[in-house]
């Protein structure tokens, strides 16, 4: 049996400095915005994926990674593109390897930078 361990990457300096430029209260709420975004759009992609809309998943994962480097969720970012690696070459099987491999980093991504968020504060 394979473990399926995603090592997860968040560039803290890039919370930091949001943090530091915007104050707490801003910064947290862009912070919360982007985390319902990714959410958002990683569901999406993931319906996208199941009925074959590979296009409009393309897209999806491209804004997923723009808004996961804004905020410093670097390995959610690179494996988004990933993911838009494998549309564009049309390979369907490193692509559902690779859909799996986003929702496993974008889970622990997203627990990370909450935990993160919890000592900022």
């Amino acid at each position: 049996m394979l473990a399926h361990e995603e090592g997860v990457r968040l560039d803290q300096d890039r919370i930091e400095d949001l943090y530091r430029r915007m104050g707490d209260e801003s910064a947290e709420d862009v912070v919360c915005r982007a985390l319902e975004e990714i959410a958002v759009r990683m569901s999406y992609a993931n319906k996208l994926h199941r009925r074959g809309e590979l296009t409009e998943m393309r897209k999806c994962l491209r804004s997923l990674s723009k808004i996961a480097d804004q905020i410093g969720m670097t390995a959610l970012s690179r494996v988004a593109r990933d993911v838009c690696t494998c549309i564009d070459q049309q390979d369907t099987v490193a692509l559902a390897a690779t859909v799996s491999r986003l929702a496993r980093t974008g889970e622990r991504s997203l627990t990370a930078i909450w935990d993160l968020q919890e000592f900022m504060m």
